[in-house]
């Protein structure tokens, strides 16, 4: 048996959107970096534990099948305005 005391860590940080969620009154979380992360919470604290577990299961079966952990993007440089212009045609 492993002792996880003696494991070597590592502190990764995640971007995380909490999306909320007008059905429940919760949050979707999904994490850009690791794609299908996806949990929620009824409250912010809830879907904020309930990321901190996905994250971590997820990085844990990445490591288990030899796989590297993605690193974090910066999400602002991808979150920008795009204006379209889009020609309205009258109603019969």
């Amino acid at each position: 048996m492993v002792d996880r005391k003696t494991l070597k860590k590592k502190i990764y940080q995640f971007t995380c959107h909490f999306i909320p969620d007008e059905e429940t009154g919760g949050f979707v979380v999904e994490v850009p970096a690791l794609p299908g992360c996806v949990t929620q919470g009824n409250t912010y604290q809830k879907a904020k534990k309930m990321a901190r577990e996905a994250i971590e299961l997820y990085c844990e079966t990445l490591i288990e099948r030899g796989l590297s952990v993605p690193e974090d993007e910066d999400i602002e440089f991808f979150k920008k305005k795009i204006e379209v212009p889009i020609i309205l045609k009258p109603a019969h």
